[in-house]
């Protein structure tokens, strides 16, 4: 089953709190910390049983939950949040695969930290718009087609190989 299967026939039932709850215990109860892996692992199988919208919603209320009763609510972005949501999901979508860490292996962008800078001018999360409501890309869409990409790179059926999967945005220094 692809990714994009996988949400389509779990998307039809919506995310509740609780799925994050459970998802954020896993994803802890592995780790012994959060970092940037953690994040995306965190992510990924909700995007992966709901679908980027409800995944989107999901992890948001979820961080904004966990954020708030951290007493930190200040800490909570809404555009950071759903950036990485839409990010996962469109590595997800072009992956297809059921593993999380051959998924990571062929989408090692997700590890980089800076990987939404690659989208957004420098002052457009760092304004108040971008910390409480969502803003859209301005350098670069997220999604690209494949046609877009430079040859060699492709995602989906790597028939048995292990293939790198990038979304290209603009060139960052």
């Amino acid at each position: 089953m692809t990714a994009q299967s996988a949400q389509s026939a779990q998307s039809a039932q919506p995310a509740r709190p609780a799925d994050f709850d459970v998802l954020l215990a896993e994803v802890t109860a592995a780790a012994g910390r959060f970092g940037r892996r953690e994040h995306v692992r965190l992510t990924w199988p909700a995007v992966r049983r709901f679908g980027a919208a409800e995944a989107v919603a999901l992890v948001g209320d979820g961080i904004r939950r966990t954020a708030t009763a951290a007493g930190a609510p200040q800490k909570y972005h809404e555009t950071v949040t759903r950036a990485w949501v839409e990010l996962v999901g469109h590595y997800a979508a072009e992956d297809g695969g059921a593993d999380f860490a051959a998924f990571v292996d062929r989408c090692p962008d997700l590890l980089d930290k800076g990987l939404p800078a690659r989208f957004y001018r420098p002052e457009t999360p760092a304004g108040d718009r971008a910390k409480a409501d969502w803003v859209e890309p301005d350098l670069a869409p997220f999604s690209r087609r494949r046609a877009d990409r430079p040859t060699g790179v492709r995602g989906g059926d790597s028939g048995g190989r292990s293939v790198r999967i990038r979304l290209w945005g603009p060139a960052w220094p």
